[in-house]
């Protein structure tokens, strides 16, 4: 299967805008991954989460996010207080200058990308 685009947008040097999109340079398809199983019967685990007060399992709908502000204390963030502090995006990864490789840090370079055009570029 062909992968999918992680990001679309422009790239803008000077004048210069082309529509681009971002891909993954690897695949997590052609690695080898591993289950949990049980030893003893063979079947394939699985993973529950777990109240560590009362020992039970919870319930999907009644997971959400916290933020911890102390220990042991959070407070509950909904998706809908995340959408209204969503940073609007351009889309638009502008170059302003080239960094040598020598000072770019190798855990950057650890989950390759490339670009590809998606269209003709254009002058802005």
């Amino acid at each position: 299967m062909a992968p999918r685009a992680y990001w679309k947008g422009y790239l803008k040097l000077s004048l210069v805008s082309c529509p681009i999109a971002l891909y993954p340079a690897s695949s997590a398809s052609e690695r080898v991954s591993f289950h949990r199983v049980n030893k003893k019967t063979g079947n394939r685990l699985r993973q529950q989460m777990i109240d560590p007060e009362t020992a039970e399992p919870v319930p999907k709908e009644d997971i959400g996010r916290g933020y911890e502000i102390g220990k042991g204390q959070y407070i509950l963030v909904e998706d809908e207080e995340l959408e209204k502090v969503q940073i609007e995006s351009t889309h638009t990864i502008d170059i302003d200058t080239f960094v040598p490789k020598a000072e770019v840090d190798e855990r950057y370079l650890e989950n390759p990308y490339y670009l590809v055009p998606t269209g003709t570029r254009s002058g802005t």
